[in-house]
């Protein structure tokens, strides 16, 4: 199983750099070429969620990416830092309502996007930061017949 870590400061303009690295090592991978562009876009709108978090809160630690190779999948990993609301807590208990209720607004916006360009995805998130989990098939490279 081969990883890459990539780390990048909360800021937006690195956000680009993640989605190249994402779509060459998604390559490499084995992913479909059709399915590259689903790869960079869910990532580009992760990246950008963390960032907005990291931003948001005031949070200075780097964003996290894991790029996983695995035998038949290929794996990204992107972590934030910025605690979230526990289930059954009320949103905006912690500041303003309205400002709350469209980060929460603009976070479920996000998390939809990639859900509708990611089969195989998996959100978890807790007073330590979050976890997005996005998994694509890869095929094995053809093998040269003599």
């Amino acid at each position: 199983m081969a990883t890459v870590e990539l780390r990048f400061s909360a800021l937006p303009e690195h956000v680009r750099t993640a989605r190249l690295v994402a779509a060459a090592v998604a390559r490499r991978s084995g992913v479909d070429e059709a399915v590259l562009d689903e790869v960079r876009l869910a990532v580009g709108e992760a990246c950008t969620r963390a960032v907005g978090l990291h931003q948001s809160g005031g949070i200075t630690a780097p964003v996290r990416v894991l790029l996983i190779e695995e035998e038949k999948q290929f794996s990204i990993e992107v972590g934030d830092e910025a605690p979230h609301t526990a289930p059954g807590e009320v949103p905006g208990a912690h500041g303003g309502a309205d400002e709350s209720d469209a980060e929460t607004e603009e976070d479920e916006m996000g998390l939809a996007v990639i859900s509708g360009l990611v089969d195989d995805v998996e959100v978890t998130a807790g007073e330590n930061g979050g976890l997005i989990r996005m998994s694509w098939p890869t095929t094995p490279p053809a093998t040269l017949v003599p």
